[in-house]
């Protein structure tokens, strides 16, 4: 999933919830510390599959508040902290979603399932910095899908965690009363391609892609 650029860093997808949305779980390979990124739910599975990996999560990360990406952060964190006796902080997204974790429960009640609100140890904004051992992540808001969605990005691997600002041949939805098509597509246009055709990314939902890919071929990019 990881560019070879950046050896030391590795990662692994689980798919969760009914919505089938790509939790990760990435980590540096020398220290065994990890991160987990978009734990929407099916927490179970998400800390089995951190047993196979044999790292040590330091933290969750969330790219934005919809409930298949954040709804399972609370209980992986209480679970993980449970095992560890460490504070594992929750970060992410910007600030402008937080009416979206404040309506976890409420969203997944809708759905026939639960879910707990979130309130991150730490809200992030464009400019900021997510470290993973030595791997720096720039921060990048990305509006349009909701109003605080952000992406993750490490130049040094030619990697990002986009979340659902970008498809494969696909863009995020905005049919939300809080969407803004606009302001998605200025967003992948002037902060995401700009990244350099031979990036690589991992989306919320489906396979990845390259930026250079969906500039040639997302039809709505064209």
């Amino acid at each position: 999933m990881v560019d070879q650029a950046a050896p030391r860093l590795r990662g692994t997808i689980v798919p969760v919830t009914p919505f089938q949305q790509n939790c990760a779980i990435l980590w540096d390979d020398a220290t065994k510390t990890g991160m987990v990124v978009d734990p929407g739910g099916d927490v179970d599975r998400i800390l089995e599959a951190i047993d196979q990996t044999g790292v040590q999560i330091e933290r969750i990360v969330l790219t934005h508040g919809h409930l298949d990406h954040a709804g399972g952060a609370v209980a992986l964190r209480d679970a993980l902290q449970a095992r560890s006796a460490t504070v594992i902080p929750i970060e992410g997204p910007d600030l402008r979603d937080k009416f979206l974790l404040d309506s976890l429960a409420e969203q997944a009640a809708s759905y026939g399932f639960e879910a707990r609100n979130v309130t991150p140890d730490r809200w992030m904004a464009e400019g900021d910095a997510l470290m993973l051992g030595p791997h720096r992540f720039e921060v990048l808001h990305c509006p349009g899908h909701t109003p605080g969605h952000l992406v993750f990005v490490n130049h040094a691997a030619r990697f990002a965690l986009v979340g659902d600002v970008l498809f494969q041949s696909s863009v995020g939805r905005t049919d939300f009363p809080y969407g803004d098509h606009a302001a998605l597509i200025a967003a992948i246009k002037t902060k995401l391609l700009p990244l350099g055709d031979d990036f690589s990314f991992l989306c919320g939902h489906g396979p990845g892609s390259s930026i250079g890919t969906e500039k040639a071929a997302n039809p709505f990019l064209r």
